[in-house]
């Protein structure tokens, strides 16, 4: 498990929706969400801000189907949540989310907008393997939502809610 002290208290990690097919010489990075990917992220959005969970940033991916499932978001809990777009979340290792994530020194709360295998590859350092496998026996889906809170022990970081469609 990895160490990220607080802040932020509180971490949202959400898998962009599902992605169409890539369209004969469309590149990975610009497919759009398809239409249940579009539905499932409007669902979870609105799950996620009828829960309370509102994240101080939203730091998302740069590919077109983690900008599309940002919009869901940005359309559930309002205009000013603070929406960023990195490009370095596209194709990145999971010490390189851990890194964005920890950087945020300034807010309570961060979510990340991003792909998997990496998404649950990131989970699983913050929470451990065993942790993981209990919550996600089949793996992190698209447009889940995974919601962590500090632990200030030894663990740091506990799974408190896990929102799907």
């Amino acid at each position: 498990m990895t160490a990220i002290l607080p802040p932020p208290s509180r971490i949202y990690l959400l898998r962009h929706a599902e992605a169409a097919w890539a369209a004969p010489g469309q590149s990975d990075f610009d497919r759009p969400l398809n239409e249940q990917g579009y539905a499932d992220a409007e669902i979870v959005a609105d799950k996620a801000a009828d829960k309370g969970y509102r994240p101080d940033l939203v730091l998302s991916s740069t590919a077109l189907r983690c900008r599309d499932t940002a919009d869901a978001i940005h359309r559930a809990m309002g205009s000013t949540v603070d929406i960023r777009f990195v490009d370095a979340l596209y194709n990145a290792s999971p010490d390189i989310y851990l890194e964005i994530i920890g950087a945020q020194e300034s807010v309570n709360s961060v979510m990340l907008i991003g792909h998997n295998p990496t998404m649950e590859q990131t989970l699983e350092a913050l929470i451990g393997h065993r942790a993981l496998s209990q919550a996600l026996p089949t793996g992190f889906p698209t447009a889940g939502l995974a919601v962590l809170d500090s632990d200030n022990g030894a663990t740091g970081w506990r799974l408190v809610d896990f929102v799907i469609d």
